[in-house]
């Protein structure tokens, strides 16, 4: 079983656009797709709507995309030919008391793919991906203390300089660095790059799950 992390710096980056067109181009791997959400104080988990709501049934919310013309994320995950969707969402800071259940899920699943950062916490996943644009000042916090596990660097075309304050270069030097445009995204050279990748990761058949404090 393979299990692919795709995160990125920031929303409207590409992150939904590099796992649709990785499920795409590997249909093969019969993926089991997550989109993991995390709300902040004022909205509601179960559906991302503004809501004054803080009990506990309202921290975690997990729920089966059935219906590819839903025009949600992971309809576009299951329009692209995954033969599972999930939406997982949580509080800002809760995902721990998700992973028993995404675990489950992992377990029954022939190969995964997530688009998170904070889901790095919790898994050793066999591929990192994060997605870069230049244009996009913010940075998110989950992105930057996981920047430096990235197996590789997907950099939006753009002829704007970063304009990341604080961060450090280092984090990604050296680190292989591929180009990906809209509407494709995902490039043949990426492709090449996540299956050679899971045929390594398979021979060696490292563990994939860890267990934190709290969790």
């Amino acid at each position: 079983m393979a299990i692919v992390v795709v995160g990125g710096h920031s929303r409207s980056v590409g992150k939904t656009s590099v796992v649709a067109g990785l499920i795409a181009r590997l249909p093969e791997m019969r993926w089991t797709a997550f989109k993991i959400t995390q709300y902040g104080h004022g909205f509601c988990t179960a559906d991302g709507t503004p809501c004054d709501c803080q009990t506990d049934d309202h921290t975690l919310a997990i729920s089966e995309e059935r219906n590819v013309s839903s025009g949600t994320d992971t309809a576009r995950f299951l329009a692209s030919g995954a033969a599972r969707s999930l939406w997982v969402r949580t509080r800002q800071g809760m995902l721990a008391e998700a992973m028993p259940r995404i675990r489950k899920e992992l377990a029954s699943a022939e190969n995964a793919i997530l688009e998170s950062n904070s889901v790095m916490q919790f898994l050793r996943p066999d591929i990192y991906l994060t997605v870069l644009d230049a244009g996009t000042a913010d940075f998110k916090e989950s992105a930057r203390l996981f920047l430096d596990r990235a197996d590789a660097v997907l950099v939006r075309e753009t002829e704007l300089e970063p304009r990341w304050a604080g961060l450090s270069a280092k984090l990604i030097e050296g680190k292989p660095r591929f180009v990906i445009a809209p509407p494709d995204y995902v490039t043949d050279a990426v492709v090449d790059f996540v299956r050679q990748r899971i045929v390594s990761a398979e021979s060696k058949g490292s563990p994939k799950m860890t267990r934190t404090e709290g969790d």
